[in-house]
């Protein structure tokens, strides 16, 4: 029973019955925090791509990035300028690893597609 108790709390379960969710899991801000970090993940993939050629280390600098911003917007709004959220923060996570893995499977495909594989030579 705690444990049901514990896994309601952690969602975010409301304790009464038709209680509005005044930050709810899918609100329209989530598809915003998950774009952008994406956005911002993907672009510090890229950046990273300029210094070099280690694709975890890529991938490390645009999760760093797009996390990084939503951190730091948490922050801001933790400060008083906004409405903090972890679920907010949670979708900042999600999207900041989707655009990162997106960024490097982009990249992987366009190096198996266009150059030949590392210790191949071309005949």
């Amino acid at each position: 029973m705690a444990l049901v108790a514990l896994a309601a709390v952690a969602l975010g379960h409301p304790g009464a019955v038709g209680a509005a969710d005044p930050d709810p899991w899918f609100g329209p801000d989530k598809a915003l925090h998950f774009e952008a970090a994406g956005s911002l993940a993907v672009v510090g993939y890229a950046g990273a791509a300029m210094i070099t050629t280690d694709r975890p280390v890529r991938a490390g600098a645009g999760l760093a990035l797009g996390l990084g911003a939503g951190v730091a917007k948490e922050l801001w709004d933790l400060d008083g300028h906004g409405d903090p959220s972890w679920r907010d923060l949670t979708w900042d996570l999600i999207g900041a690893t989707t655009g990162a893995l997106v960024a490097l499977a982009i990249d992987w495909t366009v190096h198996r597609t266009f150059n030949w594989p590392v210790g191949r030579q071309a005949r």
